[in-house]
């Protein structure tokens, strides 16, 4: 744990570089949270098509990160980690001119005892 989600419009797809920013996410995981570099898992969701309002333009494009993990994190260590992951955003993701770009990071917390996971080697 942490589990990544990174839903981005597909306006976005050719863009950025979806290895660099995941492992960027990935270190301010490890570091924000003292996650173990092996558990941060981030996964790159491109989304077909982006409603914004009732006025919404065709341009606009979002990118909306959310990060599952234990619960026991401190308020503080989650602020620091949504901060540096938009911080991120703004650094790695560029919009189309004129676009308008909307980020947002989420935090969720994950029952343990609901939670499995196991690892295959090919």
């Amino acid at each position: 744990m942490p589990q990544i989600s990174v839903d981005y419009s597909a306006g976005l797809a050719g863009g950025f570089d979806r290895r660099a920013l995941g492992l960027a996410i990935n270190r301010v995981a490890e570091e924000t949270l003292d996650a173990k570099p092996e558990s941060c898992r981030t996964v790159f969701r491109q989304s077909e098509e982006l409603v914004v309002g009732t006025t919404g333009g065709p341009t606009d494009v979002q990118v909306y990160v959310e990060v599952q993990m234990f619960p026991g994190r401190t308020p503080e260590a989650k602020a620091a980690l949504m901060e540096g992951v938009l911080a991120l955003l703004a650094e790695h993701v560029r919009p189309a001119p004129g676009a308008r770009m909307f980020t947002a990071v989420n935090v969720a917390g994950v029952d343990r005892e609901g939670y499995r996971n196991a690892v295959v080697v090919g």
